[in-house]
């Protein structure tokens, strides 16, 4: 009687993944929706204001109006009104947005629309979102800590690197881990344990194709034991990825050590149908022409990052990223 019960569970298990994704179409199918007649509401709204000279006084009638028309219904404000119309003039005319926009909530269309400048920027954030399902403060927290021009820096920055190894195209080369609560005279140690300890902030900053293996991670090379700092998992890439942490600069032989513990994991812990293992140095300061002489003929694919404990200074990254577009356009007419 109990090996019946236990395959009747088995058998109706199966049929929650056919629920949980009907469900999930459903949820996009609502907020597409949404979107679409927020859209249309906003195109309503910009025509009259281009042919009737429609102002704030007009649109705040149109809100009592509507919220007398549908008193359960919330998202009618004046305010949010002048958001729709501000959403249809910034995408009506952009073919390769404006699909886009349907695919993610309200509130992160909002965040985006206010909080990025060029349309490579808001595509960059919407497909992130698309791609990770990002609630609206995990968007927020990607934003604030300038999440594309960040990668957009280490994708120029490392890009022969990445065309010699892919893989590490996965990795930055800077993260901002404003989040972790240690001790102003911090060691290793203790950012190892913040980590762990605010496991969920680290990996929405790493990369949600990332999950955890585990920490002082133990390899045996013949009669002795070595323990890597952090050990995951990329899902995307299907391969191990190692991480070391360091406090203070890069140096040289950091990358020795990490290249034995690749050569570990490939040997005695990678599966045999996994990928190379990817390492990861992270420290507190790096010189790239130091790192960039280090990786030059490095064999394994690996990257040195460098890590900040506060939020990006926004002026600043902008400026290096304007900085390297200038660059790579002298570069291109000189060619």
């Amino acid at each position: 009687m109990m090996a019946d019960i236990v395959n009747y569970n088995n058998d109706f298990e199966s049929i929650i993944p056919i629920i949980e994704k009907s469900k999930m179409r459903a949820i996009r199918a609502v907020n597409a929706e949404m979107i679409e007649m927020y859209w249309q509401i906003g195109k309503y709204l910009s025509e009259k204001a281009e042919q009737s000279g429609w102002g704030k006084s007009t649109v705040q009638d149109f809100a009592d109006f509507l919220k007398n028309a549908y008193p359960t219904a919330s998202g009618f404000s004046a305010q949010n009104l002048w958001r729709m119309k501000q959403f249809y003039e910034t995408y009506c005319e952009n073919e390769k947005l404006s699909p886009l926009v349907r695919e993610i909530t309200w509130s992160n269309n909002l965040l985006i629309m206010s909080g990025c400048k060029t349309d490579e920027s808001k595509e960059f954030y919407m497909r992130l979102c698309i791609a990770n399902g990002y609630g609206k403060r995990e968007l927020e927290r990607q934003i604030d800590s300038m999440l594309y021009e960040r990668t957009m820096l280490s994708a120029e920055k490392n890009k022969d690197l990445i065309i010699r190894h892919p893989a590490v195209g996965s990795l930055r080369d800077s993260y901002v881990l404003e989040f972790l609560d240690v001790p102003a005279d911090y060691k290793e140690r203790d950012l190892r344990k913040a980590i762990i300890a605010n496991l969920k902030k680290f990996i929405l900053e790493f990369g949600k194709d990332f999950t955890f293996v585990g920490e002082e991670y133990r390899v045996q090379v013949g009669n002795t034991d070595f323990f890597i700092d952090l050990l995951f998992f990329n899902r995307a890439l299907s391969c191990l990825v190692a991480v070391e942490l360091k406090i203070g600069k890069f140096k040289p032989e950091h990358l020795g050590q990490l290249n034995f513990y690749l050569e570990a994991l490939n040997r005695d812990v990678k599966k045999p149908e996994e990928n190379p293992s990817v390492g990861l140095i992270l420290c507190t300061y790096k010189d790239d022409t130091v790192v960039e002489y280090a990786l030059s003929n490095n064999l394994s694919p690996a990257m040195v990052a460098d890590y900040t404990l506060k939020l990006p200074d926004k002026k600043l990254l902008e400026e290096k990223l304007r900085e390297i577009a200038s660059l790579a356009e002298n570069t291109d007419d000189k060619g």
